[in-house]
């Protein structure tokens, strides 16, 4: 996935001595163990709900276990049967647990002869954390009702009851049922020809985390993009997207010649309505994606190159916690550049992880120092917090050095070996630091020292040492920022006709935090950034504007923060706003507008906003 933007949800308290394996899990899957899913549901727009069936096979681990405990969020639950190996159904006793805030309703089931299969027969709620409904008038065309879930971190067991822990994995097959005229996708290999007959049936038969089980259904066209990949998304909307992700051949094969084949079969990509709070997620065959990277030059498709990324990192070799996120995310990052050096060129990936490097180094100083770690000592922190810049830049960074110190050839040959080695299981940290030593550290001595690794993974910090690309083009706009600043250049003097979106993030994003309004001023007469359709360029100067002091934005701020509901692209505006009484007050207006578009997570973290300025306020 990318991005959360850091500490979005703030520090969450959980009762960690109680769920010893994972503390965002009520599962304990060291007595009985999920294996497959089978789901059967039925799509209901008008009530905002999905009703149906959940049937779960277990291998059961402790002979002396008597229950099957599972992980719920605000589901229904109508009834629950022990499976038969003849299909008969017998009634099981179980207790859903009172609500806790952050981890849902524990649900136990009373299983003393270790039934085979349980099923479970429920409904959802309207408010569901993983799902989000849409109106017809809130999608790209306006003319169907729009469904899609967002599971990762916590969030499957909000739709599905299941022990929702990446440290299980299972197979699943789904039939969904939903009005005729509706295209339903999931997670799965996904029919483009499939009739809209309102009969839908998938199959994932490789082990998933609960966190990369996906659906979507909506008024969804698809445009092939190559021999295995092809774009999903609103009629109004597909043939942009498929120009724009042209290139998901090369990608995939540039990916296959790096690190082995391809494992799942097709790679697709669903583009969701702007609510999505995300950039992309990575579901298995059908990668979610926001619209905000349709920008008409390809300059963001770096999102396909980490989602694709994530296709080894992640779905084949998965972290075992939240605490592990970075094996996913910064493993992903690092092979996202990989991936955009092979298709795009060295320098445009230089560039993104220059970018990413500067803003870390700016954000991490201001962090908890156990936030800082890659691998962070047991702490209360919701699973959502893990996905922070830590995760994907500092974990990135850090194979980026290994890569230097190592050579390229060597680095790639361990990393094609690592994927190999732990294909399908979900590891932590220090299987995956068991497994470093003996096959690289050790195998070219004197290369980097195992005090260099572990400071990396369990110090807070950047290592001194730690290399960063060189970027002429970076550092020439940083020259040119700086003359600009000191009034020895002018705006429209700027050589920044030929700039790309990361060229211009980058002179945005070393700004001053509040800089003077008349250059801001200055700046937007010369380069017209108020309005501009460019989502990244535009949080970055409405952030810079609005701090500044610029009244002239506040419109076009408001209609960015109501368009878009990505998370990363939305929350700055909302947190500059909210730095004085007169910006919050307009902030909650705009809000109170745009909230029935957003997903449920972005209400989340705008409101905890919200929350924390008034506390500011009033202490």
């Amino acid at each position: 996935m990318r991005l959360l933007p850091t500490a979005v949800f703030g520090m969450l308290l959980l009762p960690l001595a109680a769920h010893a394996a994972d503390p965002n899990s009520y599962a304990q899957p060291k007595q009985v163990r999920v294996t497959h899913l089978d789901l059967d549901l039925r799509i209901d727009f008008p009530h905002h709900r999905l009703d149906g069936q959940a049937t779960l096979k277990l291998d059961w681990k402790n002979p002396a276990a008597t229950s099957l405990v599972l992980d719920t969020r605000d589901l229904k639950i109508a009834k629950v049967e022990a499976l038969g190996a003849d299909g008969q159904a017998t009634k099981l006793k179980y207790a859903l647990a009172s609500r806790n805030e952050t981890l849902g309703s524990k649900l136990t089931i009373a299983t003393p002869k270790h039934p085979a299969r349980v099923r479970i027969v429920y409904s959802t709620s309207p408010e569901a954390s993983g799902l989000q409904w849409l109106t017809p008038a809130q999608t790209a065309d306006k003319t169907q009702p729009f469904m899609f879930s967002q599971s990762e971190s916590i969030h499957a067991r909000s739709w599905v009851p299941l022990q929702d822990s990446p440290a299980v994995r299972f197979s699943y097959d789904a039939h969904v049922h939903a009005p005729k005229g509706i295209r339903v996708v999931m997670s799965a290999l996904n029919d483009a020809g499939h009739p809209l007959d309102g009969s839908f049936d998938f199959s994932q038969p490789h082990p998933i985390p609960s966190y990369l089980l996906a659906i979507a259904a909506g008024d969804i066209a698809v445009k092939q993009t190559g021999p295995r990949s092809a774009v999903y998304a609103e009629p109004g909307v597909v043939a942009k997207a498929a120009h724009e992700f042209e290139d998901t051949e090369q990608l995939i094969a540039a990916t296959e010649k790096l690190y082995g084949p391809y494992a799942w079969g097709r790679y697709d990509i669903l583009v969701l309505p702007p609510s999505f709070p995300y950039g992309g997620m990575e579901n298995p065959d059908m990668t979610f994606a926001t619209p905000t990277v349709l920008v008409g030059d390809k300059s963001l498709v770096s999102l396909v190159s980490h989602e694709l990324a994530h296709s080894w990192s992640g779905n084949l070799v998965t972290s075992a916690s939240w605490r592990d996120i970075w094996l996913n995310e910064g493993f992903t990052t690092y092979v996202q550049g990989r991936i955009t050096e092979a298709v795009y060129g060295k320098v445009l990936a230089d560039e993104e992880a220059l970018l990413s490097a500067r803003a870390l180094q700016k954000s991490i100083g201001a962090m908890p120092a156990n936030a800082q770690k890659l691998a962070p000592d047991p702490r209360g922190v919701g699973a959502d917090d893990a996905l922070s810049d830590v995760a994907y830049d500092k974990g990135s960074w850090f194979l980026r050095t290994l890569e230097q110190r190592f050579g390229r050839a060597a680095f790639d040959e361990y990393l094609k070996g690592y994927f190999k080695h732990f294909a399908w299981q979900s590891i932590t940290t220090e299987q995956m630091l068991d497994y470093m030593k003996p096959n690289l550290i050790e195998k070219y001595p004197g290369k980097m020292s195992w005090d260099e690794v572990k400071a990396w993974v369990y110090a807070d910090g950047i290592p001194k040492n730690a290399p960063l690309p060189d970027s002429p083009r970076f550092t020439a706009i940083d020259h040119e920022r700086s003359t600009f600043l000191e009034g020895t250049l002018a705006a429209d003097k700027l050589d920044a006709k030929g700039w790309n979106t990361q060229e211009w993030m980058y002179f945005l994003d070393r700004l001053p935090d509040v800089a003077p309004l008349d250059k801001l001023q200055q700046l937007d007469a010369a380069w017209h950034l108020t309005g501009t359709p460019n989502a990244e360029i535009g949080m970055r100067w409405y952030s810079h504007a609005i701090a500044g002091g610029d009244r002239a934005v506040w419109t076009a701020a408001a209609e960015h923060m109501t368009r878009i509901g990505r998370l990363y692209l939305t929350t700055p505006l909302y947190k500059a706003f909210a730095r004085t009484p007169e910006g919050l007050a307009y902030a909650e207006t705009v809000y109170a507008g745009a909230k029935a578009g957003y997903h449920p997570l972005t209400q989340q973290a705008v409101e905890a906003i919200f929350t924390a300025a008034r506390k500011a306020e009033h202490p």
